[in-house]
This record gives C-alpha cells, structure tokens and sequence, in this order.
C-alpha cells in the first residue's frame, strides 16, 4: 500500500538525522574538553619545570627571570579575558573558539622553539593571548552545544540540558591538579621543550575537529565592541596582577614601583567603570551587576580563586619543605582532589539536570571546602601523609561542586545576548581573586616566619642544621597554618554569600 510503504521513510530519516545529531555533539563536547584540558594545564605545568629551563636556556641569570616566565601566561590571558566574552557575543563562539586555539597553538610552537630566556617569555605572553580564550569561550561553546542539543531533542532535554559546562568545570578542577605532576614527568623524561610541543598534535586535530564538527548557531546581527573598555580592563588586570607578583618579593610594599602600579590599578579601574557606564554597547555591562544571583557568583568565584591558592599551592610547599618530598611525588598528592573534584562534580550536575537546586550545592561545596581548609590547619611537622591525602579529597569534593554549578548558575542567569561576557567574567573575578590571594597568602607566610622563625628567609631552611632547623620548620609550619587559616575565613565568607543566594533550579 502507498500510504504504508512511504510513511515510514521520514520517520527513519528523522532518526537517523538525530543519531547524527548527536554523534556530532558528543564529538565535538570531547572536543571542547580536551581543549580545556590543554589551557589549564598550559597555565601551571611551567611551574615544575623551571629548573631545567633556566639550566638549557640562561644557567646565570635565567633564575631571575623565572617570575616572569610563570607571570607571562597568566598576565596575558587575564587582560584578554573581558575581550574574548565580547567577541563571542559579537561574532559567535565558534570563530573565536577557533582563533584563540589557533593563537595558542602557534605560542606553543613558539614556546618550544625558543632560545633564550627572552624569547620563551615573549612566547608564553603570545600563548596566554590564546589561552585566556580557550577555558572562557570553550565553557560558552559548551552551553551552546547543551542548548542545541535541547532544542534537536537529542540526549539533553529541556529541563537542565545535560550540564556540558559543568562537566568543563569539572575537567578544568582536576586538571589544574595534575598539571605540576605532568610537567614535572615530562621534563625529567622527555624533556622540557616538550611540554609545549605535546599540545601542537593534539591541538591541531581538535583544531580541525572543531572547523568541521562543532555546530553552533551564527550571528547575523551587528555589534561594536568596545576596544577601549578592554583596553582599560587589560590595564586594571595586569597592574594589580604586577602588584600581587612583585610586591613583597622584587620590591617592597611601599616602593615607588608597587605604590604606582597599585595607583594605576585604581585609576584602570575607575576608568573602566566609567566606560562601561557610558559605552553604547560595554564589553562588561553593569547591568549584570543589577541581578543578584549574578552578583554573588562572582564574588563566590573570586573567593573560590583565593582558596584554591592557599589550598594548592601551600599543601604543596609544606610537603616539599617540611616533609622532603620530591617534587613530582608532591604532585601525586593532588591525585585524591583531582578524583574528588571529578567524581562529585559529574554526580552533582546530574542531580541538579534532574531538579535539584544548585543552590544545594553550591552551599555544600562551600561547607565541604571549609572544613577541609580548616584540617589543613592543624598542619605539624610529623602530621600524617594520609591527613593530607584525606584534606585534599575532602577539598576536592568542595571544589567540584562549586566549580561547575557556579559556572552553570551564572550562564543561567546570564540574558541569551550576554552569555560569552558573563562566562568570561567569572573566569575574570576567579584570576583576580588567585593573584590576590596569592599576594595575601605569600605576605602572611613572610611575615609570621620573620617573627617565630630563627632570622632569614624561608629560603635559607635548607641549609640549616640542628636545632636551627628544628626551630625553622616549627616556625614555617606555623606560618602556612595562619596561610590555612585565612583560605577558612575566605570560604566562610564565601558560604555566608551562599547561602544569600536565591533558591535556582535548571530551567524548565
């Protein structure tokens, strides 16, 4: 019969449409992961592989230029952050998905070639540029790939999509935990040039990937962007994160230097504000900052930022200095976080896909991160290693439920039109708050050493002996206490602003 012979054609077609659909999305969410993984591990893998770097390139003077070597990526890639939301609004996440991996890939190139101090740190500048694009605006090609996705029908309903940004979250948690462990391996073994060139095969075939898999919808409308509003958010960023690197370390707190770059910083900053006052179309609308759920993301993300440096940073000092563990075994401790981090993330976002509040979870992510924090307080010279794994894990299970349901509330929130510069201003407020507590953190840990300790620096520990030594240890293990105790306080103030959030569920 006619009828019954072609009617079920469309309906297969259909399916298999959607089959395809599909396919394509799940290709291109491993895509947008993987991607993820190549910006933050690019931004600290260079931190456990400076030895050899300064011993092939510069063996005199290249330990001086360490700072800068490590500063270089992060300063490029927060000035260009308020930039990058902007231009997927305007031009669409996919050209700039494409263009920012691009950028990084010819930086890691450049990186690896390099032969001279000068020449690596002008590399890893240019490589920030594309890095500070890839975590952003992956995160925004995400959210869209879930909203496709709800709209064909396929796999993500509706109601929550299937929280892609999360698990991006997620995978950025776990591997800004293992990238000093990575660097560190591939340094002793294959290496340190390595380190960049390993992104250029792996770049390159999700480069292509992405030109030929990665559906989004385009942009027809036109729009301004506001150069010099980013350009006064580069200027505000990269003068406060100059303070927060030299102040107290190159030059004093109240040297003309560090005086007149926190002067600018201030002067950036006002101006900025202006600007996005009175642009006709601002590259960091104020009228974010009208909806209340958006305002406390973003301060809970920059309290997030300063926590995870007391928390990363300082367990891994304490272990290397106090302990004697090896660089890369050190590493290795952050192995618990990482799967804490994973795990708690993948099974929150699905919870909250299936109606739970986020607000749930970014509560007991907070509360989680607290009282880990809290335990690394307690901190001693002959403190069990298992303590430390279990803080980490316990900090991992915080963590993951506040990275991926933070990025997740604020990207809901977010107006449709306002999705790329709202997720890039989370990863704004959560560098800031880094560099900041990096600063506050380093400065706490000099001070309460200067005065328990048996005079010097903490760099002198390793060449005392005796009771010298003894005395020194007590003294830097008291310091990274209080440093402990001040990422407590900075959650604790992070859950007070939690709590304050309006209930939220996943849209319906």
């Amino acid at each position: 019969m006619p009828g019954t012979a072609t009617a079920p054609a469309p309906g297969r077609t259909t399916a298999d449409g959607q089959q395809a659909g599909g396919r394509s999305a799940t290709i291109a969410v491993a895509l947008c992961i993987v991607t993820i993984l190549l910006a933050v591990l690019d931004s600290n893998i260079v931190s456990s592989a400076t030895v050899p770097i300064v011993r092939d390139l510069d063996p005199v003077h290249g330990v001086d230029r360490i700072p800068w070597l490590i500063a270089a990526y992060q300063l490029a890639a927060t000035a260009a952050l308020p930039l990058y939301g902007k231009l997927c609004d305007t031009l669409g996440s996919k050209k700039v998905f494409i263009g920012a991996l691009a950028t990084f890939l010819t930086g890691s190139a450049l990186c690896g070639m390099a032969q001279s101090m000068g020449e690596l740190i002008a590399a890893r500048a240019f490589q920030g540029i594309g890095g500070g694009g890839l975590m952003s605006v992956t995160m925004v090609v995400l959210r869209q790939l879930g909203t496709a996705g709800s709209e064909e029908g396929e796999g993500a309903k509706a109601k929550g999509g299937d929280r892609k940004g999360s698990i991006g979250g997620i995978i950025a948690g776990a591997g800004m935990a293992l990238g000093p462990w990575l660097g560190g391996a591939l340094a002793d073994h294959a290496g340190w040039r390595w380190i960049f060139y390993v992104n250029l095969p792996v770049g390159i075939a999700v480069l292509i990937g992405a030109v030929f898999v990665v559906k989004l919808p385009a942009r027809t409308a036109r729009h301004r962007i506001d150069f010099l509003g980013a350009g006064l958010a580069a200027a505000f960023s990269t003068a406060l994160l100059l303070v927060t690197e030299w102040g107290g370390e190159d030059y004093a707190w109240t040297s003309p230097v560090v005086v007149g770059l926190a002067v600018a910083a201030v002067v950036a900053l006002g101006l900025f504000l202006w600007r996005q006052a009175t642009a006709a179309e601002p590259i960091l609308p104020l009228s974010l900052f009208r909806l209340r759920l958006m305002r406390y993301g973003f301060a809970v993300q920059g309290l997030v930022g300063v926590a995870m440096m007391g928390s990363i940073v300082y367990v891994m000092i304490y272990l290397q200095v106090v302990r004697g563990v090896a660089a890369t075994s050190a590493g290795l401790f952050l192995v618990p976080m990482a799967i804490g981090m994973t795990v708690v993330g993948l099974v929150s976002g699905r919870l909250v896909a299936a109606g739970w509040s986020q607000k749930t979870f970014v509560v007991s992510g907070t509360v989680f991160a607290s009282a880990a924090l809290a335990l690394l307080t307690t901190l001693d010279t002959d403190t069990g290693l298992w303590t430390v794994r279990g803080a980490l894990l316990l900090m991992g299970i915080g963590f993951g439920q506040l990275i991926g349901q933070l990025i997740e509330l604020v990207q809901d929130t977010a107006p449709p039109a306002q999705l790329g510069v709202a997720t890039t201003g989370v990863r704004f407020f959560q560098t800031l708050g880094t560099a900041l507590g990096a600063s506050l953190f380093g400065a706490v840990l000099t001070r309460v050493y200067a005065a328990k300790g048996p005079g010097g620096t903490t760099s002198d520990i390793g060449r005392l002996t005796g009771a010298a030594r003894d005395r020194a240890l007590d003294a830097f293990v008291s310091s990274t206490d209080v440093v402990f105790a001040c990422a407590t306080g900075a959650m604790l103030l992070a859950l007070i602003l939690a709590i304050r959030l309006p209930g939220t569920r996943t849209r319906a």
